[in-house]
């Protein structure tokens, strides 16, 4: 809890047993106001796991949602759907350990203040050596630039780290269900004027292999997946605007 905004937790994870349950207590052990818990509950989406991290999340004291079709996406949105009504922030975190809990506070607090969306940047903040691969790098930087020129508001990072407001989060009508997910939060938000702001965060090596650097196909993929949802939003929205254009018109013309 902060300020009275209740703050849920969303992680995605797909055999992530030796770092989920590091990351689970590092968010349970952080303190707010009066020493009182900054987080009121953690949703662990388990992906199809084939290790024990369906085991060790609930051990730690998460709530835990299976689902056996695997994507970061689809394990977004099985983790929301199963949040509480009293929800007022969601914060969402990698299941690998590569996020530090300490940097949670400084999130939800930016939400607090009256931000809509607070992203952790990456690039803002500490980067460990080999934390991401050249290629991540790249095609982080590719998309961010991307965002930056269509949407005119500079963009330093798709960071997985971020907080948003839940009304503003179910307003967004998130669908990607694969790599596209982050940024299509971001694109959409950006559509929708949202009140974005972008927080220093570190980013460690992470715990176990990843699904995306860890193979030359997870890369390619989670690239074509992030550009091609960029545009996608982009797009939809051109064509909705225009939409909204003509029948404007047309009910001009009858009047």
């Amino acid at each position: 809890m902060l300020d009275q905004h209740h703050i849920s937790v969303v992680i995605p994870a797909k055999n992530e047993a030796g770092a989920i349950g590091q990351v689970v207590s590092g968010l349970f052990k952080l303190r707010g106001a009066c020493n009182k818990p900054l987080i009121d509950d953690i949703v662990v989406c388990d992906n199809d796991s084939t290790d024990n991290t369906l085991h060790i999340a609930r051990l730690y004291g998460a709530r835990v949602v299976k689902q056996p079709i695997s994507g970061y996406g689809i394990a977004c949105l099985t983790a929301m759907a199963a949040l509480t009504e009293h929800t007022d922030i969601v914060l969402f975190v990698d299941g690998d350990h590569s996020c530090n809990p300490l940097q949670a506070h400084s999130l939800c607090q930016a939400i607090v203040d009256g931000a809509d969306l607070a992203i952790g940047s990456r690039k803002l903040g500490h980067i460990e050596a080999d934390a991401m691969s050249p290629a991540q790098r790249f095609g982080n930087g590719l998309a961010c630039w991307i965002l930056s020129q269509l949407y005119r508001q500079k963009v330093t990072d798709l960071g997985p780290y971020r907080a948003i407001s839940k009304g503003k989060l179910d307003a967004l009508q998130m669908h990607d269900l694969s790599f596209g997910w982050t940024v299509e939060m971001q694109a959409k938000a950006l559509e929708r004027n949202y009140r974005i702001t972008e927080i220093a965060v570190d980013c460690r090596r992470r715990i176990g292999v990843s699904k995306i650097s860890g193979t030359f196909s997870g890369v390619i993929g989670a690239g074509k997946g992030i550009l091609s949802t960029i545009f996608k939003v982009w797009w939809q929205h051109r064509n909705s605007k225009d939409s909204a254009v003509i029948v404007l018109e047309k009910n001009k013309s009858k009047a």
